[in-house]
């Protein structure tokens, strides 16, 4: 089955690391990027004084325009970015505020992509994903821990990068 995917990157830098293994993953251009950092999103408040910001025409957009998220993100103290956070956080809106919006997300798919400079990956850290996946409805399709070493991507890496890109396909 073939999937519309988009790679959702939550780096604090545009054209990092975690970009350029978005660019190997996405070499033959088949899966549509939004980078996050150049989206204005809000934190979570309990007011929902941020409706004007852009997460709720950005998921109308990506519900309406695709099966299968990808979240790609840094690890940053062993976690995920904070740009990545607080969009997470922001699913609330879809349960709260616009639940007709984020009921769509059921049967969607959801995959992770997180990047660091070595393969130190600690335990738990794909645990957000599998449980948002979970508790929306979605399917989780897997995730992979990818890193670049002095501006290069190792030869396992890309090896790993083109079985994931199978498997969100």
């Amino acid at each position: 089955m073939k999937y519309k995917t988009v790679i959702l990157q939550a780096s604090s830098r545009s054209n990092g690391d975690t970009s350029m293994i978005i660019n190997c993953l996405n070499s033959n251009k088949q899966f549509d990027i939004i980078d996050l950092k150049t989206k204005n999103i809000g934190h979570f408040d309990y007011e929902f004084n941020n409706v004007n910001d852009d997460f709720i025409n950005l998921m109308t957009n990506i519900i309406e325009n695709y099966t299968t998220l990808v979240f790609a993100t840094p690890v940053y103290w062993y976690t995920m970015s904070g740009i990545l956070k607080v969009f997470f956080d922001r699913f609330s809106d879809l349960l709260k505020t616009h639940k007709e919006l984020g009921r769509k997300l059921r049967g969607k798919n959801m995959a992770m992509l997180s990047c660091s400079n070595a393969n130190d990956l600690k335990d738990g850290f794909t645990m957000p994903f599998i449980e948002s996946a979970n508790y929306l409805g979605m399917h989780y399709l897997g995730d992979l821990h990818t890193w670049v070493v002095n501006g290069n991507i190792p030869s396992d890496v890309k090896r790993n990068l083109n079985k994931f890109q199978i498997t969100i396909s």
